[in-house]
């Protein structure tokens, strides 16, 4: 047999065990190394917790960690579980408020790499923000402050309050008068803006939601089934980009040292 086709040979030899072998990565001292699982922790509302707002039963954490290509085939291949070990710990709830932050962490222990995801500040409008005159969205302020000094996650990636009039006063929804309510607002925002400059990164879901139509919503202010992949597509980048820094890029099968048993 000729040397080429002797390597042809054990080519596909090689391949045929891989498919059914358990795979081990060595490091650079040819020691096993796991692989390490990238965990995506989700808190707040329902900006990160609106599955029950489509038949699908689908939410943004979801899609970041294993995308639903039949749904959504243009993100086929975009999402973490396509090119790494990644799991969900969805901790977000519909209807929270600040408040309850601290009781959606408790008990979290991650030794892994991770990456927190936190939307909030909707629902304190709804139930009183909106008409604010100072005081309360002081004691917000503190309060994610708090609840960001204690997460044991790092990075953390806030999202901005998006709003469901996109801009246009004549849509207000609330019973405060828009020319109080939309300052009131982009306080929120300026808090969540300034709060993540200190523990990690900005998402701009209110900006990425401005560029967006009604079908993006469903009951006027959650998340329909396009509005989950759209706060999917807000913070995906910057998952990613956590995860890379975290554990850096993955890499290609070609450059991989695999032992199989």
């Amino acid at each position: 047999m000729r040397d080429d086709e002797f390597d042809d040979t054990r080519r596909r030899l090689l391949k045929t065990l891989a498919a059914g072998a358990a795979v081990v990565a060595f490091n650079a001292r040819g020691s096993p190394m796991p692989d390490k699982v990238f965990t995506v922790c989700t808190f707040g509302d329902s900006i990160l917790d609106c599955a029950r707002y489509n038949e699908h039963g689908v939410h943004p954490g979801q899609l970041i960690v294993r995308n639903d290509d039949y749904l959504f085939p243009d993100f086929k291949g975009r999402d973490l579980s396509s090119s790494a070990p990644a799991q969900l710990d969805h901790r977000a709830q519909d209807g929270a408020i600040v408040s309850d932050l601290s009781r959606q962490a408790r008990g979290i222990n991650l030794p892994g790499p991770a990456v927190a995801l936190v939307t909030i500040g909707g629902n304190d409008l709804l139930t009183g923000l909106a008409a604010d005159r100072g005081g309360g969205i002081m004691r917000f302020e503190r309060a994610l402050d708090a609840f960001l000094q204690a997460l044991p996650v790092r990075p953390v990636l806030l999202g901005t309050v998006f709003d469901p009039t996109f801009g246009d006063d004549s849509r207000n929804f609330l019973s405060v008068d828009a020319r109080i309510a939309r300052p009131n607002l982009n306080r929120i925002n300026g808090i969540i803006a300034e709060l993540a400059s200190h523990y990690g990164q900005l998402v701009d879901v209110h900006g990425h939601f401005l560029r967006g139509d009604p079908s993006w919503f469903t009951r006027t202010i959650e998340p329909s089934l396009r509005g989950a992949s759209e706060v999917r597509a807000a913070f995906l980048p910057a998952v990613l980009t956590a995860r890379e820094d975290q554990l850096g890029a993955a890499p290609s099968p070609q450059r991989r040292r695999w032992w199989m048993w």
